[in-house]
């Protein structure tokens, strides 16, 4: 089990994970987490112990900071002892879906609080993500400046590359670009330049695959390379949930629910589990799964009250069941979070073409066109 969990966070590019056989000289001993540390060279430490009884197995697990002894992630797991290898495929997905992004909101915060003239080009694109989280105008404005300066320290960082290049394509499909053409190419350049530098990175693959799909419009390689990238990495949410928006913009929603509903489960506490709630909600829409697509548009609206595309969801949603007041509401709303929003304008945006019962709950909500 220790072994698989090795693996699984490893795939992680981002994570230095230390080998199984090193990790395992402090099996079974009474031993300082600092010391653990210090003597790996790691910041973080993930200990846990298994027992049976009955027929049960109980695993608990939890993520220990090695400089400072202070507890990030605890957690307790029991499950029946039938099969185990497939214990084994369940126990390692819920830890891995658990600390991966206790991780990243951990090293988000050390990055916030060190001074700008010590920050590392990681430390930049820590603050990136940060903002990127937000799903805001001015945070994706403020992650593209924080994306180019850590390129500008490290200009083979495949990562940066493409989160700036991913937040250069929401500018254009969330109609926040002043200028379309110019945010659309960058898009593009920096996901060549992200390629270019790491074509084997399952976050980089997935970013990439967004972009072809919205700003090129080729869905094919877009699935292609989103497949590469779930299968690189099975425990990554990006890649799973950004696999759910290139399936949906492909005309096929059944395959983008499944996608979005394994990156839930993979990271059921990430902090873009709103984007991911409203893509369930857009391909049920398209599946005339009406009262499911309100259920995830209400979850998302619960994760975050600003992320307006919540309430397009919801107004499409409610209107295609004739529950007109609810749908006026959440048109009224959107339109709060979005005033410039018109349908024309939705339907000129990229990857709009398989959105039709979408955009037919848009006008019966009395959206303007």
């Amino acid at each position: 089990m220790v072994e698989e969990i090795t693996t699984a966070l490893s795939r992680f590019k981002w994570l230095f994970v230390i080998a199984r056989n090193s990790s395992f000289t402090f099996k079974g001993k009474a031993v300082d987490v600092k010391e653990v540390g210090r003597r790996l060279g790691v910041r973080y430490v993930l200990e846990g112990s298994v027992r049976k009884a009955a027929g049960k197995v109980r695993i608990t697990g939890q993520l220990i900071d090695a400089v400072t002894g202070a507890h990030i992630w605890a957690d307790r797991f029991e499950r029946d002892l039938t099969d185990v290898f497939a214990l084994q495929d369940e126990v390692t997905v819920a830890v891995v879906s658990a600390i991966q992004p206790k991780l990243l909101q951990a090293e988000i915060a050390i990055s916030t609080r060190r001074r700008p003239e010590n920050l590392t080009a990681y430390d930049y694109y820590l603050r990136a993500m940060q903002q990127y989280y937000l799903s805001t105008r001015e945070g994706l404005a403020e992650a593209i400046t924080l994306a180019r300066r850590a390129l500008e320290l490290d200009p083979r960082f495949d990562m940066a590359a493409a989160l700036a290049g991913h937040c250069h394509m929401l500018n254009v499909v969330w109609r926040y670009a002043a200028d379309p053409q110019f945010e659309r190419k960058e898009a593009v350049r920096l996901s060549r330049l992200a390629l270019s530098i790491d074509d084997d990175d399952p976050q980089t693959l997935a970013s990439v695959a967004m972009i072809s799909a919205f700003m090129v419009g080729d869905s094919e390689r877009a699935i292609e390379m989103v497949d590469r990238a779930v299968t690189l990495n099975p425990n990554s949410f990006h890649a799973w949930h950004y696999r759910g928006w290139v399936y949906k913009v492909a005309g096929l929603p059944e395959e983008a629910v499944r996608s979005f509903e394994r990156a839930i489960r993979v990271s059921p506490v990430d902090p873009l589990l709103h984007r991911a709630f409203v893509g369930i909600g857009f391909a049920f829409i398209e599946l005339r799964r009406f009262d499911e697509a309100i259920v995830a548009g209400k979850k998302a609206q619960r994760q975050n009250p600003s992320y307006s595309s919540a309430y397009r969801c919801l107004a499409s949603a409610f209107a295609h069941l004739g529950r007109d007041a609810e749908a006026r509401e959440a048109a009224a709303r959107l339109l709060e979070l979005d005033p410039g929003f018109t349908i024309s304008a939705w339907i000129a945006q990229d990857g709009r073409s398989n959105a039709k019962l979408l955009i037919e709950g848009f006008r019966k909500a009395g959206l303007p066109e």
